[in-house]
């Protein structure tokens, strides 16, 4: 049996050897031997771990105000700069041929689940952005937004200035629940032939359908800024705007589906083409009127 003296020896050695070990090192082996017996003690690794500055974590969130924490940088700073935000084609087909969720999830980065409605990198149809003089219209769909590849939603947001006019249009594969946020909206909505036309204003925080395929349009009535979020139970609800659709007709049967020659010849469908405001449109005259606002 041991002394005390020769087991606080021991210690006192194996304390020495752990400290003297090499920091990080995995699975020293320490041996003392003392009268007969080899005593091996093991030391579990120490892991180090080298966490960005910029990055945020739990851990960091956690800690007390004394602490260094880093705070996670806010998601509504726009960038200063702007690199290519329109989607790649050949990712969208990867995503489409994928035999599963797993396999679709592997080929996106933890960024591409986010999609910024406000980046002002985004300008383009092809990055899901329809503007005109009244505002726009900032769509997140598979096209833009490839996160949604077989999700089946999707969601845009309508900036609307004063007066600001989302044109007649209507949703080939989706209805749309469109829900007001700021300010207020007038919305107007034949379903179909047959059908009894709607109306309503709807006040901040109301919310309405359009079913789908329904010929629809919304307006922003006062002189402040509106928006609406509008969403969809279809990752690819499509949109027609009205005029455009139909004044792309050939003019014969533009001309025969208003009347014929005795109410509007070609020259008149042309210059009714060239007079289509792009959509999101100036706005109605009562509204223009009351806001002080020129036409053209």
């Amino acid at each position: 049996m041991y002394t005390q003296t020769s087991i606080l020896s021991m210690a006192l050695l194996l304390a020495g050897s752990a400290i003297a070990a090499p920091y990080g090192a995995s699975n020293t082996t320490i041996k003392s031997t003392l009268a007969t017996s080899t005593i091996t003690a093991s030391r579990t690794t120490l892991l180090t771990s080298t966490t960005p500055a910029a990055t945020y974590t739990p851990a960091n969130h956690a800690a007390s105000s004394s602490s260094s924490a880093v705070l996670p940088a806010s998601s509504s700073t726009p960038p200063t700069t702007c690199s290519s935000t329109t989607p790649n084609p050949s990712l969208f087909a990867q995503l489409t041929l994928a035999p599963n969720s797993v396999e679709r999830m592997a080929l996106l980065s933890d960024n591409d689940f986010v999609f910024n409605f406000a980046d002002p990198c985004k300008t383009t149809s092809a990055q899901g952005v329809t503007a005109g003089l009244g505002g726009k219209i900032v769509r997140a769909d598979h096209a833009t937004f490839p996160a949604l590849v077989a999700q089946g939603g999707s969601v845009a947001i309508g900036f609307l200035g004063p007066c600001g006019f989302n044109t007649p249009h209507v949703h080939p594969r989706a209805a749309e629940l469109n829900l007001v946020i700021e300010g207020r909206l007038f919305a107007s909505v034949t379903a179909e032939n047959g059908a009894r036309h709607l109306n309503h204003t709807l006040n901040k925080w109301e919310m309405t359908v359009f079913p789908q395929g329904a010929v629809h349009t919304e307006f922003n009535p006062d002189c402040t800024d509106s928006v609406f979020v509008a969403s969809f139970p279809s990752e690819d609800p499509g949109v027609g705007q009205i005029a455009q659709e139909f004044f792309g007709l050939e003019n014969e049967i533009v001309k025969g589906s208003v009347g014929g020659e005795t109410a509007v010849d070609g020259r008149d469908i042309d210059m009714f083409r060239s007079k289509i405001p792009a959509n999101v449109a100036k706005g109605v005259d009562s509204c223009l009127a009351k806001c002080g606002i020129a036409k053209r």
